[in-house]
């Protein structure tokens, strides 16, 4: 009996991880992105976003009422007992939606493969709960530059985001496939593209 095959697709910040995703998507791959959803989870009105005002208070909302993620991040960036707080809080409701996600996929497609696209799938443990786990890894040094050039911090700034997470060269333990993202794009479809192979030829 062929079974649904899951993928854990995973990195860290700045590691090239949407790129990867946005490829899968383009060969028709089912991902399942728990960014999103956890977006989605935090919208007014959701269970999570009103237990989340109450543990940090009003002044991480913008007037619209939505959260100011800007804010909320420069706090538990720099705080591991309130990202633990958040995770607490935000966690439960992600792994619901997406738990829900890969039954609706089972149901159309029981014998076809979906990429969880989780940043923590180490730290949450969910490594255990997937068939292979991916990883876009690259140096930290050019992680770190990357980073900086992304979103416009400071050096200073970019290894604090770093050091909240574990780093590439422990979650490469857990592996199974690696893409390497220090080079060109071309080269980063390329890889993604012959995992993908792979999995299709049960290699």
């Amino acid at each position: 009996m062929i079974l649904l095959k899951i993928i854990g697709l995973t990195g860290g910040i700045a590691s090239g991880k949407s790129t990867v995703t946005a490829y899968l998507r383009e060969l028709g791959v089912k991902v399942i992105d728990a960014d999103q959803i956890a977006r989605e989870v935090v919208c007014p009105g959701q269970p999570a976003y009103q237990k989340i005002v109450a543990e940090f208070g009003g002044d991480i909302l913008l007037p619209d009422g939505e959260l100011n993620r800007e804010k909320l991040g420069s706090i538990i960036f720099q705080n591991p007992l309130a990202r633990k707080k958040l995770d607490q809080i935000t966690h439960p409701a992600i792994f619901r939606e997406m738990d829900k996600q890969i039954e609706e996929f089972k149901v159309q497609k029981p014998d076809g493969v979906v990429v969880l696209d989780i940043p923590l799938l180490i730290e949450t443990e969910m490594q255990k709960k997937v068939d292979e786990v991916w990883l876009t890894f690259l140096p930290e040094e050019l992680q770190l530059q990357r980073l900086m050039e992304r979103d416009g911090l400071t050096r200073s700034e970019a290894a604090k985001r770093l050091s909240s997470q574990m780093p590439l060269k422990e979650k490469i333990k857990f592996a199974h496939r690696v893409i390497d993202t220090s080079g060109i794009l071309l080269d980063t479809k390329k890889q993604a593209g012959d995992c993908w192979q792979k999995i299709n030829q049960g290699k």
